[in-house]
């Protein structure tokens, strides 16, 4: 596979999401030249790599468009709904033809050309100004007066590699008006030295254009990390001499420039004899003298790459070593430890530091802001609300909290089905929300936040909230519970988790097949989360995702049953109690006295069928389940640990009780508990008995 071309697949991706948030925004707010200018460099970013790259089809395609956002940009045409909804669907088929060059099913040659034609009817009936638009045209209008700039292009060596003609860009330039070019050739070697794969040359342009700052800085987007590009707008009101241009410019000190005009020759040629300055040098300031009328120079600073885009895989595979180093470490310090060396424990300290904080930087390259996918609901709700003729707002919060990316990649199809779910049963139409006095458009907010080793993902709506009536109803009639069944409002609830389950009178392309809440847990439990659920009528519903912040390392908690290892997460850990066998003979129960309150325990040593002599001193360590603190006794415990998480296999992967295992130090295996399905499948076993 050609890595340029995935390259290109990638940031057009990439490219596209942000796109579909700013048409989004745009919709929004369609006077708004940020966005319209984020909008237009989207689509020049995709036409110029696309060319670049072999995608003709792709840069053909969004020609037309960038050129009706072109337009837009100049004032000569104004967004509507109608643009914006055509834009996205210009961004579903450019998609298509990403997943046909990677093998994929052909994109609709005849959708590609209707949205084609109706672009080229936009940019076709750009309205011309009337005498009063022009008279209420504001003045600020940056394309109507003409500029003069410099711009100095250096490539890097290694341009041509990914593709890119210089030449191409250059002609860009020439179409955006009157156009001065001067090739710098100065480092070009010997012909025998020369790598023909390697670019040489470098170029001054002097642009005089009607075009904006940004408009000239688009022709080169794709090419700003691999170039020395400044641009400085020059003022044209007098001729400013040779001189001065070379000084601006930064070709000559100025003792060197006193020296040369000490001369009676022309200065160009006394600076070229003494070698102050090469031939093209003078030449190219020349040219610009001949141009302009007067040069401020003001250069601006070339944007410094501060990103490397690195494949996942490369990722991965750093946070597996960074966990084998970690267990590594582990064992050295129970070496150390044994050896009672002080140099030795010294230098096992450190390495411990050390590793502390690789793990610590390696988790955190995985992390990603979760706005990430936050952008792409935008796009569900107004496509669903104008397809089910409802009036719905979404509202985010919380985009840059992070988490790791494994977990984001796994939490786009449970939003999904939450928010489609939102919108169908939640949302109510606009006539039924006036009859209850609220706001005819709905709201749907999404947020994220850090709850310690979580992040709350919380998905709300200010719905008709959850029928307990209609959920029951429905649960009997599909044998999901008896019908003399009686429930609490909570376990009510949790019936719309239940496998085929949907209150939903008739199936939709939205809704009804029973498919959405019981993918919803199972895949946010499959990531270690969970979901839990709160609605209050006619006020709305609250989904809450509490999801780990990473899938590789966490910290937790070492404890000890006979010879078995098992670890507890230390985020869930509260405190650690003492259980004597007095504690265990004034009980026929398994409950404990804590300050003043009653709390339950489980024994680990009988949910794991342990046989073996209990200690005379158990220990309970306190762990908080659904709001309730309950504890978990164990025979020893050992202290906190670093713990890198491993996969349980496809044959122990849904162990109840167990979210996955580790290797200690000694290559002993402790598995992860899970606190809650234990404390759950607990409570389920003592209600049977």
């Amino acid at each position: 596979m050609d890595p340029n071309k995935q390259a290109y697949r990638q940031e057009a991706y990439e490219i596209l999401g942000d796109l579909e948030d700013g048409l989004i925004e745009l919709e929004e707010h369609p006077e708004d030249t940020d966005t319209i200018g984020r909008v237009f460099r989207a689509m020049h970013t995709i036409k110029g790599s696309g060319a670049m790259f072999g995608f003709d089809d792709i840069a053909k395609f969004t020609h037309g468009i960038e050129t009706v956002y072109s337009l837009v940009r100049e004032n000569r045409l104004h967004v509507t709904s109608d643009m914006v909804s055509l834009t996205l669907k210009a961004c579903d088929q450019i998609k298509a033809m990403l997943h046909a060059s990677e093998g994929g099913e052909k994109a609709d040659h005849g959708i590609t050309s209707e949205i084609s034609s109706e672009f080229e009817a936009l940019a076709g009936s750009k309205p011309e100004k009337t005498e009063a638009a022009k008279e209420d045209q504001q003045p600020e209008d940056t394309r109507a007066e003409e500029k003069t700039y410099r711009i100095r292009f250096r490539p890097n060596r290694d341009i041509f590699d990914n593709g890119t003609n210089p030449i191409l860009l250059l002609n860009e330039l020439r179409g955006m008006g009157e156009c001065s070019i001067t090739a710098i050739t100065g480092d070009l070697p010997d012909i025998t030295e020369m790598d023909p794969e390697k670019c040489y040359c470098a170029w001054d342009i002097i642009l005089s254009t009607d075009h904006d700052l940004n408009a000239i800085r688009d022709v080169f987007i794709f090419v700003e990390d691999l170039s020395e590009i400044d641009i400085a707008e020059l003022d044209t009101q007098d001729t400013e001499k040779l001189g001065e241009i070379l000084l601006s410019r930064g070709d000559v000190g100025r003792d060197d420039l006193y020296d040369a005009l000490a001369s009676q020759k022309k200065l160009g040629e006394v600076m070229v004899e003494k070698g102050t300055v090469k031939k093209p040098q003078i030449e190219s300031a020349l040219a610009e003298q001949t141009h302009i009328r007067k040069t401020d120079q003001k250069h601006h600073e070339k944007e410094t790459m501060t990103s490397v885009r690195v494949p996942s895989e490369r990722l991965d595979s750093l946070v597996n070593l960074v966990g084998e180093l970690v267990i590594l470490q582990e064992h050295l310090s129970q070496k150390t430890a044994s050896i009672a060396d002080q140099e030795v424990e010294a230098l096992a300290e450190e390495l411990e530091r050390l590793t502390s904080r690789l793990r610590d930087n390696a988790l955190g390259i995985r992390m990603l802001p979760i706005g990430t996918i936050f952008a792409r609901f935008k796009r569900l709700v107004r496509d669903l609300s104008n397809e089910m003729g409802k009036e719905i707002v979404l509202e985010t919060s919380g985009a840059q909290t992070e988490l790791d990316k494994t977990v984001i990649e796994n939490l786009g199809d449970p939003l999904t089905h939450l928010i489609r779910n939102c919108i169908d049963h939640g949302i109510e139409p606009p006539e039924e929300r006036k009859a209850k006095g609220k706001n005819p458009a709905g709201t749907i907010a999404l947020s994220a936040e850090h709850a310690g080793a979580h992040v709350l993902v919380k998905i709300m709506d200010d719905g008709k909230g959850l029928d307990t009536d209609a959920i029951m109803a429905k649960a009997v009639k599909q044998g999901i519970v008896s019908e003399n069944a009686s429930l609490g409002e909570q376990d009510i609830f949790r019936l719309i988790f239940a496998p085929g389950f949907s209150t939903a009178e008739k199936v939709t392309d939205v809704s009804g097949r029973g498919v959405g809440m019981d993918v919803v847990t199972k895949n946010i439990e499959k990531i270690g989360g969970k979901v839990e659920l709160a609605s209050k009528k006619d006020q709305g519903t609250t989904v809450t995702l509490k999801l780990p912040l990473t899938l590789a390392i966490i910290n937790g908690f070492l404890v000890k049953i006979m010879e078995e290892f098992f670890i507890i997460p230390l985020s869930n850990v509260i405190e650690c109690l003492e259980l004597t066998e007095e504690d265990r003979s004034n009980h026929n129960r398994d409950i404990i006295g804590v300050r003043g309150e009653i709390m339950p325990y489980i024994q680990l040593r009988d949910v794991f069928s342990i046989q073996g002599k209990r200690p005379q001193i158990e220990y309970i360590v306190v762990v908080e389940v659904e709001g309730k603190r309950i504890g978990f006794v164990v025979d020893k415990i050992i202290g906190q640990r670093q713990i890198v998480i491993k996969n349980m296999g496809s044959m122990l992967k849904d162990t109840e009780g167990i979210s996955g295992a580790s290797i200690m130090g000694d290559g002993t295996v402790a598995l992860i508990l899970d606190t809650d399905k234990i404390s759950a499948y607990t409570q389920k076993t003592q209600e049977i008995q």
